[in-house]
């Protein structure tokens, strides 16, 4: 008789949580910085063509690593952080908490790491917190109808406090993981770090030339 092996848990993809509006500025810029560059390169003189392309090798990592590099990778062992200019990796059992004050940031073996993909809007708090006191008002003074849509949804909450209650979930639930232990790595970005120091110190070195 063939024994049974148990079955493997599920393999979820990872939960990537990015900056929609930071992606889009990113993008026009880029857009920006070829144009100018581009015209630097194709109708300036020798100096001119050369300060175009050193400024371009400066501002496109750059702009790169703020804008459309930033992300969170979140799975049922670990968060991966994407920063401009580091990666980090915490398994959940290292994290101590994830919240969001006036930027959104994880606490893990006495460090402090910002989330840069999860901008905080106050604006955006500051509507929800509103929209959810008309609705306990509305309540309070007896309104059915109010009554009824407040208990068929959530309660109002900003896109950053949202996303932190997730990875939050996700922290406590994996932390008791084997799977899930570790220690907290931090890798530096050297393909972002590297080109954008190339291309700042020959734009000193050409300026200082001319």
């Amino acid at each position: 008789m063939s024994s049974q092996q148990p079955a493997a848990e599920p393999v979820y993809a990872d939960r990537v949580y990015r900056s929609s509006m930071g992606i889009a500025t990113g993008v026009l810029t880029l857009a920006m910085i070829v144009w100018l560059c581009g015209d630097a390169v194709v109708y300036g003189d020798g100096g001119t063509r050369w300060i175009g392309l050193a400024v371009a090798l400066c501002a496109v990592p750059l702009t790169v690593a703020f804008t459309i590099r930033p992300a969170v990778f979140a799975n049922e062992d670990r968060m991966r952080v994407r920063n401009p200019f580091r990666v980090i990796e915490l398994p959940w059992a290292s994290v101590d908490a994830v919240r969001a004050g006036y930027s959104a940031e994880v606490l893990a073996e006495g460090e402090k790491y910002q989330l840069w993909s999860v901008p905080v809007s106050l604006r955006e708090r500051k509507k929800a917190q509103r929209r959810q006191g008309r609705d306990v008002g509305a309540v309070a003074k007896g309104q059915e109808r109010a009554a009824g849509a407040v208990a068929s949804q959530a309660s109002p909450r900003a896109l950053a406090d949202k996303v932190v209650d997730e990875l939050q979930e996700l922290a406590e639930r994996g932390a008791a993981r084997a799977s899930a232990r570790g220690a907290v790595t931090v890798r530096w970005s050297y393909e972002v770090i590297a080109p954008a120091a190339a291309g700042a110190v020959l734009l000193i070195v050409l300026l200082a030339l001319r």
